[in-house]
């Protein structure tokens, strides 16, 4: 089967969170499984530099009144085809793909991305300016989510829509709706109109022939109106045509056992090693090197969403349980303000990097012995993941991927060998600290914390699972296009 994956960023040279690392990893997944696979991506300046040698394999004219010329760059990288969009006008910009140096939205990110739906389209119809042409169309987010549009209304091929976080919805005023070369009726409410704006990415709910999301809870909770952000109804309509689909890790690049970034590596049958990293953490983040306290880990967008506030609430309390924090991260600047003070009043048993490193971000995964994610919504997580593949406890809250990945610590997973982790249900201070106590508890039973250490590290994270999912949806969505 032929698969464009139309993406705005992809790992490791764009990536702002999990899209970046599953545009990395399910194509190649997918190519692995005998599957014909494009990734479409914006030619942004570090893709620019990460391959000067991209060849032209295609000179498109304005497609679209309000859309600029651009050119098709071609590039093969460990075995994946890469198609690049080169147009410096609209993607030759530094930082984030989708904020300027204010941190606000690029004023023409409606155009930005409706270029990079368009082509996703053109690219799945006869009139594909290359010699390949895809039988299905995969679009991510409401950055691609507009090529579902176009190809219902102009034919061509099969479109998927997977959501990564329904709150982020591309709306733009109405008059984009031409300028991007929508037909006059697809303003409707069964269209591309979403209360008097064009929304890039419930036109592509109402219109792609299959939907799926990460996580199968999360693909339950945006159903519901205080998941689905204004998008629930719609949702619900289209649940038989929704699919959750957890996501993977890439087990070659998340691998305690020959991760180049530790210490020391280790493995399931060799955890005694992981502590040596534990160690090297302390030093490194200049915690107090000491042995009768867990270190807790937090790696994340520091955020509301993620709930973060919660623990910032808890304060100088974490250090009176007793346990040390590490935190990596970046996000609102209150959250931002609040945990550098946390750390400078407790020097030696918080540390906070503010910022993202990601061969630290390997070495806290492996030196610390559990993982904070308070999640108020989270549609799949991959930190989770990383941490029971290295043998670190997550600590979360029962909400999406979350929900699907972690099992609470009890006598009867325990007795069942699927305990993993600790979970608990409210979005409040005082569940969120009970979780802790409870896991400094188990942290000092050795044996017990040992055998969640194992379960963690034994359970399949890989991408194969969700490959196979994914060519199901694919046919679905073909034999859906096909009737």
């Amino acid at each position: 089967m032929k698969v464009l994956f139309a993406t705005s960023e992809i790992a490791p040279w764009v990536k702002t969170g999990g899209l970046g690392d599953v545009a990395a990893a399910l194509p190649a997944a997918l190519g692995d499984a005998g599957q014909d696979i494009r990734v479409l991506v914006p030619a942004y300046p570090a893709l620019r530099r990460a391959f000067p040698y991209a060849r032209e394999i295609a000179a498109l004219p304005s497609v679209a009144p309000a859309l600029p010329p651009c050119r098709l760059l071609g590039v093969e990288n460990d075995g994946l085809s890469f198609i690049l969009i080169d147009c410096p006008p609209l993607y030759d910009r530094p930082g984030n793909p989708y904020l300027d140096a204010h941190g606000l939205d690029w004023e023409d990110n409606g155009v930005r991305f409706g270029l990079l739906s368009r082509v996703a389209a053109l690219l799945g119809q006869a009139k594909t300016p290359l010699p390949w042409r895809a039988d299905v169309v995969h679009g991510h987010d409401w950055q691609t989510a507009l090529a579902a549009a176009f190809l219902r209304y102009e034919g061509g091929a099969a479109s998927v829509v997977t959501i990564h976080n329904v709150a982020f919805q591309g709306c733009f005023p109405a008059e984009l709706a031409v300028g991007l070369g929508l037909p006059p009726d697809a303003w409707r409410f069964d269209g591309v109109e979403y209360h008097g704006q064009l929304s890039f990415l419930k036109a592509g709910l109402q219109l792609a022939d299959r939907i799926s999301t990460v996580s199968p809870t999360y693909a339950r909770e945006i159903q519901g109106e205080d998941f689905g952000y204004g998008l629930a109804p719609l949702l619900r309509h289209r649940a038989a045509d929704l699919t959750g689909i957890l996501n993977g890790i890439d087990t070659a690049l998340w691998n305690p056992s020959r991760d180049p970034a530790l210490k020391t590596n280790y493995g399931a049958a060799r955890l005694g090693s992981k502590r040596a990293n534990r160690r090297a953490l302390q030093e490194e983040l200049g915690l107090a090197v000491c042995e009768d306290r867990p270190v807790f880990a937090v790696i994340s967008r520091l955020t509301h969403q993620k709930g973060l506030d919660l623990l910032l609430t808890l304060g100088a309390g974490i250090t009176h349980l007793p346990a040390q924090l590490a935190i990596l991260g970046t996000g609102e600047k209150e959250l931002e303000t609040g945990f550098r003070a946390l750390a400078a009043e407790h020097p030696g048993q918080i540390a906070v990097t503010i910022g993202f490193d990601e061969a630290l971000s390997h070495r806290i995964e492996a030196g610390a012995d559990a993982f904070l994610m308070p999640s108020r919504f989270e549609p799949c997580g991959l930190n989770q993941m990383y941490s029971l593949a290295y043998g670190t406890p997550p600590i979360v809250r029962a909400t999406g991927g979350l929900a699907d990945t972690v099992v609470d610590v009890n006598p009867d997973t325990l007795a069942a060998g699927s305990a993993n982790g600790f979970v608990f249900q409210e979005a409040t201070p005082h569940a969120l600290w009970l979780t802790l106590e409870r896991t400094v508890a188990t942290w000092r039973n050795r044996r017990t914390w040992h055998r969640l250490q194992q379960n963690g590290m034994r359970r399949d994270f890989s991408w194969t699972q969700a490959a196979k999912a994914y060519l199901r949806v694919y046919e679905q969505a073909c034999s859906v296009r096909a009737t």
